[in-house]
């Protein structure tokens, strides 16, 4: 499973570090992308693992916003 998530807050290179770091290392998420300019993140995943919700938390985990 594909999702891109709309990530607020991110502005240098430790935050794309954080948002990266805290989406890996939940079981069954198979990669990350960040993209700071735009503040998307792709996350490819699998869904029977993990949920969109707990990849939103791990995400606010690390004090930005999920809008999308």
């Amino acid at each position: 499973m594909q999702i891109t998530l709309k990530v607020t807050g991110m502005t240098c290179g430790h935050c794309k570090q954080s948002v990266n770091d805290a989406l890996s290392n939940l079981e069954g998420v198979r990669s990350v992308e960040v993209n700071l300019d735009s503040g998307n993140v792709d996350v490819a995943y699998e869904d029977s693992l993990v949920s969109k919700q707990q990849l939103i938390e791990a995400v606010e985990g690390q004090g930005y916003d999920v809008v999308a």
